[in-house]
């Protein structure tokens, strides 16, 4: 989207907003995220809203309307839907507050210990959306959109990024890997999936309430896709051993709940290694689609992070020897990095 098209959308949502709110409008921009979806904070005298602009030719906001009600309804803290026009894409939203769980843990003076805490409530509110919220409404997360998202990575990071061509050889190596992770990840029991359960999604207000955002790609799917995403974040990463302990800790809250993790934690575990690997061999092909198609490349900086978490699985889980091989190969296909996962 072009800076025009830009300004030329924000006047057009605050032109919508304007009577509706009963005054002039100008918005502050709050974020934008890896879609073409944008986010203004407008101050009340009662109080603050935000307004989202998903312009209809590349967004549509009825998931997002659809799934709020599914997770209101399962008493998870939403924004609610104050007014919309979803054929122009613009929704006003309550203000869930100006902090993310992101930003808290990130603060230099935020004390270590506390993340525990923070984790803890994103923990308690994965358990009750899993096993509160209705998946009748949702898409399944089946073979084909498993396929699909394996092969952005495949297509635009392999590929485009780094221009590697794919011989017959590798064409089998990467196959094999995926097939292997449909399998194991069909395999999993299913429940309520948001897709992007991370702390950039969690926020804090004032009153420290907490409240969930970006929920409108979800699904119903694997079991350990959201607590995957929570300690496996695409801005900040954790220690290993403290991963565990807090896995630990939602598998226990889970089972209590009857979320249909598996009975045995080593299970659970091998469980989020495997949807782990899925879910970072597509954000990396994501993140390289923003930068090639969409011009936005400072996602790229955290392709490190995701090369190191799948480092990290492939030595921890001899069975997926092909992820081993196929890192031997993204590492050799850029000589002035081999031995090194950190790949730009």
């Amino acid at each position: 989207m072009t800076e025009t098209r830009a300004d030329s959308r924000q006047q057009q949502l605050e032109q919508w907003l304007a009577p509706r709110l009963g005054q002039p409008l100008c918005g502050q921009s709050t974020s934008s995220d890896a879609s073409f979806r944008r986010y203004f904070r407008y101050s009340l005298a009662q109080g603050s809203v935000v307004a989202m602009d998903a312009p209809p030719e590349t967004e549509d906001c009825r998931p997002f309307v659809a799934v709020a009600g599914i997770l209101a309804a399962a008493g998870i803290r939403v924004p609610q839907i104050l007014e919309q026009d979803i054929e122009r894409g613009f929704l006003l939203l309550s203000d869930l507050g100006q902090h993310t769980f992101l930003e808290v843990m990130s603060a230099a003076n935020f004390p270590s210990a506390k993340v525990d805490t923070l984790f803890t409530t994103a923990i308690d509110m994965l358990v009750q959306l899993q096993s509160r919220c209705s998946t009748q409404q949702l898409p399944h997360y089946d073979e084909a959109l498993l396929r699909r998202d394996l092969g952005l990575f495949d297509e635009w990071f392999l590929q485009r990024h780094l221009g590697l061509q794919i011989t017959p050889a590798r064409r089998a190596l990467i196959d094999g890997l995926f097939a292997q992770l449909i399998k194991q990840v069909l395999s999993q029991p299913t429940c309520f999936v948001h897709r992007d359960f991370m702390p950039r999604n969690l926020m804090l207000d004032a009153a420290g309430e907490t409240g969930l955002l970006d929920f409108q790609d979800a699904v119903a799917g694997p079991v350990s896709y959201d607590i995957a995403c929570l300690f496996k974040d695409a801005f900040i990463s954790w220690p290993e051993p403290r991963i565990r302990a807090w896995l630990f800790d939602y598998w226990h809250k889970a089972r209590a709940a009857g979320v249909p993790v598996p009975a045995e934690f080593e299970r659970f575990h091998l469980d989020v290694d495997i949807i782990g690997v899925q879910r970072h061999l597509k954000v990396l092909g994501i993140f390289s689609r923003i930068c090639l198609r969409d011009g936005k490349p400072g996602y790229l900086q955290d392709v490190p992070r995701f090369l190191d978490y799948l480092t990290t699985v492939a030595q921890r889980r001899p069975q997926l020897s092909a992820l081993s091989e196929l890192l031997a190969m993204v590492v050799d296909s850029v000589p002035e990095q081999r031995g090194t996962a950190k790949i730009l």
